[in-house]
């Protein structure tokens, strides 16, 4: 129990960059670059002004273009591998200041929390564009932004909090597809009841 409380921080961080890429990315560094928080080597090349001034400008690249409809479709089919080494990075080095799991192990949780969560949110977002004519895009990017930063924030200052916000993610991501789900279970042959017929 005690290892799975001191893995929160890089659970929550890589779920986070399955949300947006570089806002852990920026958060973490930027917290580094101030002492606020300790990167092990080398992983403290996050800290470095010019790769925060990159990975910034990533940042502000991503948070307009995912703001709109078929612009959001193609970052998020680069995404598929964008996301997933943001997952891993933040993982590995989350982890390598406690060591409760081996580094390559950890690599393929980050790669696997990043990517599920980046497969999920790619699922539901053109539902919802075409739902909404689009209209609704800007909305729920900027919702996944917002969760994305209070995730990486509190993955490091209170993990714990982080580990009950990735719950009700996943909570959110299961009664939205059970919602889906349902028109088209209710069509299936077989699931409505006959019509009552009247009484000649």
């Amino acid at each position: 129990m005690g290892a799975l409380f001191g893995l929160l921080p890089a659970i929550g961080l890589a779920t986070a960059t399955g949300l947006n890429a570089f806002l852990p990315l920026f958060t973490v560094g930027l917290l580094a670059r101030f002492n606020l928080i300790h990167l092990n080597p080398p992983f403290d090349w996050l800290s470095h002004p010019l790769v925060l001034l990159i990975i910034a400008a990533l940042a502000v690249l991503d948070f307009v273009g995912d703001k709109v409809p078929t612009v959001d479709n193609a970052l998020h089919a680069l995404g598929l591998i964008i996301h997933p080494i943001a997952g891993a990075i933040l993982f590995v080095a989350a982890n390598s200041a406690i060591g409760a799991v081996h580094p390559i192990l950890a690599m393929i949780c980050g790669i696997v929390l990043a990517g599920l969560t980046h497969l999920l949110r790619t699922a539901v977002r053109p539902v919802v564009t075409t739902a909404t004519a689009g209209t609704a895009t800007p909305v729920l990017s900027i919702i996944e932004d917002i969760v994305a930063l209070l995730l990486s924030v509190l993955a490091v200052i209170v993990p714990i909090l982080a580990g009950l916000l990735v719950l009700g993610l996943i909570g959110g991501f299961v009664w939205f597809f059970t919602r889906m789900a349902k028109p088209w279970r209710d069509s299936e042959p077989g699931n409505n009841p006959p019509t009552p017929q009247g009484i000649e």
